[in-house]
Formats: C-alpha cells, structure tokens, sequence
C-alpha cells in the first residue's frame, strides 16, 4: 500500500530499504554508513554538507536519509524544508548531538519522521532506521511526549483557526473499525501489530490505513498520528514512541 509520499509500511526486507547518509565529520560519517551496510542496508550514498544531501537525496530518492542537524553550507533544517518543498518521499531520521527541544521541534515541523541522538546505542540506532523506512515516528526515550505535546498545541491551534472561518466542510466520518485503527496506529503500532491484535489480515489493516488517508485527505503516517492526537486518540504517551521499543519490537525480525 502506498500512499501520495510513498508507503505507510516500509520495506520489510533491509537489503531492500535505501539510505543516504549527511554528516560533516568524516569518522562519524564513515562509521554511521559502515553500520547501516553491516545491518543489511543499501547506503547509496553519504554527504558531508547540506546542499550535497540535499541534492543526492533528491537525486537518488533514498527510503531513509539520515541527517546531522549542524551541517555547513545548508543546516539540517533547511534541508528538511527542501524535501518537503519538493513534495520528497524520503523519510529523514535527525541524528544529532543536539537533545534542545528547539532543535527537536524546529525539523519535526518541517518534516523530519524521527529523531535520535547520537548517544544512542547500535542497536537503538539501527531500530530506528527500520521504524523510520516504515514511516513510524521514534524519537530518544524523553522526547516524545514534547513532540506529541507540540502536535496537540498546533492541532489545537489549526482548530481555533478554522472554526472562524466560514463554510468549512465537516470533518470526515471514520467507521467503527476505522477508529480502532487510527487509535493503535497513534500508540505507534505497524500495520503488522495491528493485524496480530485484531486478527486480522495485514491487508485489512493497510486498506483501513489507505481508506482513512484519504478520508482525511492526509498524505503518511506522521499526518495520521497527528490528526488521532487533535482528535484525543492518541491516549497517554506511551513507550511505543522511544527508540528503545522500537528496537525491542524489531529485535526478534529474521536476520538476512
């Protein structure tokens, strides 16, 4: 299933998922590239300033691009605004030495599916790579409930702003089981997830996820997170959302 910005359920295969690597210190580059390759990724390419990842990202249309914020020539915000304005669909996983919430919030406006610090662990790391080729939003443990905060107060705001002006068209009715859905995937759960819990096949699942896309008139999954929050899905934030589950959820996949 995909959707305007490419699949909701990324590759499932690693050897399958493409990722452009930006970071300006060579050792730190090299080593992030040499880890994705170890892992079963295809790395096609690496970027040592903005407008280079800006550019080979355009260019190659990667899955993933794994992006420093602090870059010369165009920082990693700017760079996430060319690939929204570009209307890209490679998703952007912020791997910075930045934890500043301003920084956080700053590339998750414009863009960014996910971000990690660069404390983090291998493993953690890796997972996700994998959550973002899928289009799962995972943030360092700590900074998700300031994302989803955020997103309650823009939502909020959006609201405020469109119930002043008049003749808006109604909010879309979602069935039952539509709901159901929207409300796991805004705990953070895969499609794959879903269908366990519901049991039900995972083609249900994506044409469920497909019909509310559209409904909507959203266009991936952090859209879709988004809207559940405003509506009071979203629930309590929940661990779904850390780097650390994510790698735990992961952790059992078959090796290639």
């Amino acid at each position: 299933m995909t959707t305007a910005t490419g699949p909701v359920d990324g590759p499932a295969d690693r050897g399958k998922v493409r990722v452009v690597v930006a970071d300006d210190h060579p050792m730190w580059r090299e080593a992030v590239a040499r880890d994705l390759y170890d892992a079963g990724f295809d790395v096609v390419a690496t970027a040592d300033d903005g407008r280079r990842a800006l550019r080979r990202t355009l260019d190659l249309r990667p899955d993933v691009l794994v992006l420093d914020l602090n870059l010369p020539g165009l920082g990693g915000v700017e760079v996430c605004r060319g690939l929204r304005d570009a209307d890209s669909a490679t998703r952007v996983l912020i791997l910075s030495a930045s934890g500043e919430h301003c920084d956080v919030l700053a590339a998750v406006k414009e863009g960014a599916t996910g971000y990690l610090v660069k404390s983090a662990r291998r493993e953690e790391f890796i997972g996700a790579v994998i959550a973002t080729a899928g289009g799962r939003a995972v943030f360092t443990p700590g900074l998700a409930g300031l994302v989803l905060g955020e997103y309650r107060r823009m939502a909020a705001q959006e609201d405020a702003d469109e119930s002043t002006q008049p003749g808006s068209p109604p909010v879309p009715r979602l069935t039952a089981r539509e709901t159901q859905i929207l409300r796991l995937v805004a705990m953070g759960m895969s499609a794959k997830q879903i269908a366990a819990q519901l049991r039900v096949s995972h083609r249900t699942v994506q044409n469920h996820v497909q019909n509310t896309l559209g409904k909507l008139q959203l266009h991936n999954r952090v859209e879709l997170v988004r809207y559940a929050i405003s509506q009071g899905l979203g629930g309590p934030v929940r661990d779904e959302f850390s780097a650390d589950n994510v790698c735990e959820t992961d952790r059992d996949r078959p090796r290639r």
